[in-house]
């Protein structure tokens, strides 16, 4: 008898150990950095019912897991400083250590976010300088689900010789301004994949609510279908295997919509952040149009789950790329810059950083994120930390016709014009009602408008400047921020039927 209720206590602590591991997400680990002056939010997962304790820095808050064991607790905001431990106390105890209070950035998008310090020009002499604990970056995996993922095995990484390496280049060249600059400590959470699409990172639910969506949800869900059929044969013939092999990859991929929103984005989806920044847009430039929708929705859809308001979202419009070409065409890489710059006055609190200048046109990757970096901090040093500085590109504000001519007008127009290389505008376009676009000449006025024209068009209608994939154009304002490629019309484009 003694003998059986000593094994009937052994199991009942055993199931117990088992039901009461405590769970947290990855993205709270050692060296993790928490945003500062904000209230942060801590949540894991613990048996039902069970009191859950949290400790920092001398403050302490509870709370209590509900019926799916799921709790979530918020401390109070903490100035910058540290090292502090974190300490969650349920049915066992978890102790974090070297935790930073500072400012907390995602860094999300596809392959140009990605891109590693080691692909990037000089990861030799960066690597030398870059031993710097108050720099700190978590690398999430590429993992793509239907069904939502919580947790990974990925953990912070302290900025050092033997690290930095890894870090997402632009990422880093963004967190180091900011640090350099307050003086405070910056952690970057960089869930970034290499040719991911838009749709993949917006919850599938959101999409299907919009009718202008049902195309793109269609092709996916026949495919769906079609991978389900050949799961289920006992013994798929050769083609069927292929078949197989290839869906399988598209189904655990970066472009079915909702798999880095489940698989990647949802195990960090609350984390407190001062913002994000984005580089993304090549894997949609055949669908730019759609893109005008799409893009804004994610934004909206990543605000309203994070559930911090409207917070900052500043992104980089495409470089340039593929041949130049010496003649105006149509371009599906220009439409697909139009709409990032359309976003700008569709959402509250968003800025673009244009890198036009900067691309490689036999290269998807451009080498150079050190000022890609800088201009996505140009924003934030400009918007969030309150520091005059120089942050948006010129852009075009508005066109008057007249006399064979159409003169232009802009805004953000920082110091006056500077141009590049030589002493004449270049890169602008320009057409009549037929809509055919010639070379035009152009000229900056005294008062910084620009006036456009060509003997070839005597009755202009509209103008464009560095509409192509890679534009060849020089123009500037005098901080070195080049001008924001545009268009005057909104005559009908090459992606605007692709759904």
């Amino acid at each position: 008898m003694m003998f059986r209720s000593l094994v009937t206590a052994a199991l009942l602590m055993a199931a117990t150990s088992v039901q009461a591991e405590l769970k947290l997400p990855n993205i709270f680990g050692d060296h993790m950095v928490i945003q500062q002056k904000m209230p942060v939010r801590v949540w894991g997962w613990t048996n039902p019912g069970q009191q859950v304790s949290v400790k920092l820095a001398g403050a302490e808050v509870s709370g209590k897991a509900d019926d799916s064991g799921r709790f979530e607790v918020s401390l109070p905001a903490l100035d910058a400083g540290g090292p502090h431990t974190l300490t969650v106390v349920a049915d066992e105890t978890r102790t974090i250590s070297d935790v930073l209070v500072g400012e907390v950035w995602v860094c999300s998008g596809q392959s140009n976010m990605q891109w590693s310090i080691n692909a990037a020009w000089d990861p030799d002499l960066e690597k030398l300088t870059a031993a710097n604990a108050h720099i700190r970056m978590i690398n999430f995996p590429q993992v793509g689900s239907q069904d939502p993922i919580m947790t990974h095995d990925r953990q912070w990484m302290v900025s050092g010789p033997d690290t930095v390496g890894g870090f997402s280049a632009v990422g880093y060249f963004f967190a180091r301004q900011l640090q350099q600059t307050l003086g405070v400590p910056v952690g970057m959470v960089n869930n970034a994949w290499g040719g991911s699409a838009c749709e993949a990172w917006i919850n599938r639910d959101l999409l299907a609510a919009d009718e202008q969506f049902r195309p793109l949800l269609e092709r996916w869900e026949g495919m769906e279908k079609q991978y389900a059929e050949l799961s289920a044969l006992k013994e798929p013939n050769d083609d069927q295997k292929r078949a197989l092999q290839g869906l399988n990859g598209q189904m655990r991929g970066n472009a079915r919509p909702a798999n880095i929103y489940n698989g990647v984005l949802k195990s960090h989806l609350g984390y407190t952040i001062r913002g994000a920044i984005w580089y993304q847009g090549e894997s949609n430039a055949g669908r730019a149009y759609q893109y005008r929708e799409l893009f804004p929705l994610m934004i909206s859809s990543w605000r309203d789950e994070w559930g911090q308001g409207d917070f900052p979202f500043y992104w980089v419009q495409l470089a340039d790329f593929r041949g130049e070409k010496t003649e105006p065409a149509e371009s599906d890489w220009a439409e697909l810059r139009e709409a990032q710059t359309m976003t700008m006055s569709r959402l509250p609190n968003t800025g673009q950083a244009v890198i036009i200048d900067i691309g490689e046109g036999k290269d998807i990757h451009p080498k150079n994120k050190v000022d890609v970096g800088r201009r996505l901090a140009r924003w934030a040093l400009a918007k969030d930390y309150g520091i005059q500085i120089a942050h948006r590109s010129p852009e075009y504000k508005s066109m008057e016709a007249g006399g064979g001519k159409i003169t232009l007008s802009f805004d953000h127009v920082d110091g006056g014009w500077r141009l590049f290389d030589v002493n004449t505008p270049v890169g602008f376009t320009i057409a009549g009602e037929d809509h055919k676009f010639v070379n035009a000449s152009a000229t900056i006025l005294q008062d910084g408008r620009i006036e456009v024209s060509s003997a070839e068009v005597p009755h202009p209608v509209a103008v464009r400047y560095a509409w192509a994939d890679n534009p060849i154009c020089n123009v500037f304002d005098a901080v070195g921020l080049p001008l924001t490629p545009f268009r005057t019309d909104d005559w009908e484009g090459v992606t605007a039927n692709s759904k």
